[in-house]
């Protein structure tokens, strides 16, 4: 790992004073990064289909690549 001397000796005597693993500390570190980013999420809504019948699983797969491939189109 690659982190600067003040880190890696801040990251240690975190991991001794707590009795966490670095490797523990680093994940929480990064997770509370990301987990409290102000960047937006891309929440992308699953498609809807409402043919007025059930479809066989067959059709779902195709319906569902046709709006795959359209979307991807659209690029």
């Amino acid at each position: 790992m690659y982190l600067p001397e003040e880190l890696e000796l801040r990251l240690d005597a975190e991991s001794a004073a707590t009795g966490v693993s670095k490797a523990a500390l680093i994940r929480r570190g990064i997770t509370e990064l990301l987990d409290n980013s102000s960047r937006l999420r891309r929440n992308r809504p699953l498609p809807v289909f409402n043919s007025g019948r059930s479809l066989t699983p067959e059709e779902m797969a195709d319906a569902t690549y046709e709006h795959i491939e359209e979307r991807a189109a659209r690029r």
